[in-house]
């Protein structure tokens, strides 16, 4: 990195703050080393779907500093770098445009912020740019793409079912999805009200905590961070819980290498005195159904069409769709560019037209849901006396989460022999339980390798 300050591949967050405390660094040096990182990698990586200019980044910046010299401290990321996903509205004002991935929606005109980017503001982050969505491995993608490659120390994501899971431990991230419910989500796009949560993802598992209580509007109990008091660990067998090889087509070894390292990280942290069983029983996600049948699609599909895209339209000044069926309407007049090749179907948006039953019926379908969800968590945490299911990042354990509508973390592992992608865990908590899923991931930090390094 030749006479850099520090390495925008290694360096988290609270490094960096620490380093702004000391005066080695300002904000304005801190954003233009990744500015010239994004410079040199986005062409390829194409991880952010809209950039803030430079100049209103820079100004944002030096604005920061200036508070911070004269002694005013907004929060422990005063002057910090953020990449929010592109469901995140921002005002017009800030220079990025936001359309949750969708043509449809350039030319969304906001005088308002949503209430979370507005609250990270507050706290005196600087929004960077949005993160692109992508469908294949989560649509928080694009976030998970830009903390990996050193665009930004921190991104925000959003997830249904897996959106945040799956894109931070296969870039070898820790991150959290947050206890569904517990923020306002005015201004953000969810795709159901229903499953949908926000959370963090970061280089560290400090970084998760810290951006954690500036959305929370909560402090955790630092006494108790990096000792494994009060936890008890359940880890399933990864042998049973291996995503379906109809959505990931495995490589000849890669199971087998993810279950030994998965199973090393279980001796390890035996040896370290945390206090754990393995392996623990969780009923299957096959077993989340009401009366034997699905209700994932119907339920987020309905939602979908009916509450979540109307919000997210409503939250803008102005907004060039104003349905569902007008953004099936737009991609089929601008096929080209809204649906190119091999990308040329909209199976799932059209099928969202379809779902036209009354709001009551959907209703008892989520309260049965979420019962039948909470029971398969709840009797697994109960029976086997732990507060915390672990189980591979690949697997269905994210159902469950988004089911029971309760938090979920992921930490890494390390990385597949083949390739260099990573892999890593995924850490479950009862709902509101966000506190002992972070003290998890700072023990298991200290004691953890360290998390794999992209090679750019």
């Amino acid at each position: 990195m030749g006479s850099s300050p520090f390495n925008v591949l290694t360096t988290n967050a609270v490094d960096l703050q620490r380093l702004l405390g000391e005066k080695q660094i300002t904000s304005v040096q801190i954003v233009q080393q990744y500015f010239e990182q994004i410079d040199r990698h986005e062409p390829v990586l194409n991880a952010l779907i809209s950039r803030a200019p430079r100049d209103k980044v820079l100004r944002a910046a030096a604005a920061l500093d200036e508070e911070r010299s004269n002694g005013k401290v907004r929060s422990a990321f005063h002057g910090i770098p953020i990449v929010l996903k592109d469901s995140f509205i921002t005002a017009s004002n800030l220079g990025m445009s936001t359309t949750a991935g969708s043509l449809a929606f350039v030319g969304a005109k906001s005088s308002k912020n949503s209430a979370i980017a507005q609250s990270l503001i507050d706290a005196g982050l600087i929004i960077l740019g949005k993160g692109n969505m992508t469908a294949p491995g989560g649509s928080s993608t694009g976030s998970a793409v830009a903390v990996a490659a050193g665009f930004s120390p921190l991104a925000l994501g959003t997830e249904t079912v897996g959106s945040i899971v799956t894109p931070s431990t296969r870039a070898g991230l820790y991150a959290l999805k947050l206890t569904r419910g517990a923020l306002d989500t005015t201004g953000v796009y969810t795709m159901s009200d229903f499953f949908d949560s926000v959370g963090p993802m970061a280089k560290s598992a400090a970084d998760v905590r810290s951006t954690a209580e500036i959305l929370l509007k909560r402090t955790f109990d630092s006494a108790k961070f990096g000792t494994w008091e009060g936890l008890s660990v359940g880890f399933v067998d990864p042998s049973v819980w291996q995503i379906a090889k109809e959505i990931c087509t495995p490589r000849e070894g890669a199971a087998e290498q993810m279950v030994e390292e998965y199973e090393a990280v279980v001796k390890l942290l035996q040896k370290e005195g945390c206090s754990l069983k393995y392996p623990v029983k969780v009923a299957d996600a096959d077993e989340l159904t009401v009366d034997g049948e699905q209700a994932i699609m119907p339920i987020s599909f309905w939602e979908f069409k009916n509450v979540g895209i109307l919000k997210f339209i409503k939250s803008f000044d102005e907004c060039p769709v104003s349905s569902a069926e007008d953004i099936v309407k737009f991609n089929k007049e601008n096929s080209e560019k809204a649906m190119p090749a091999p990308f040329t179907e909209q199976n799932d948006l059209e099928k969202t037209l379809t779902y036209n039953d009354g709001p009551d019926k959907t209703e008892a379908l989520k309260k049965a849901f979420r019962n039948v969800a909470q029971q398969i968590v709840d009797t697994a945490f109960d029976t086997q006396g732990v507060n915390l299911i672990v189980a591979p990042g690949d697997s269905s354990l994210c159902i469950h989460a988004a089911a029971a509508g309760y938090p979920i973390a992921t930490a890494p592992i390390g990385k597949l022999q083949y390739n260099g992608r990573p892999f890593g865990l995924c850490v479950l908590a009862r709902a509101n339980e966000e506190e002992s899923l972070l003290r998890f991931l700072a023990a298991y930090e200290k004691v953890a390798a360290p998390r794999p390094v992209p090679n750019l």
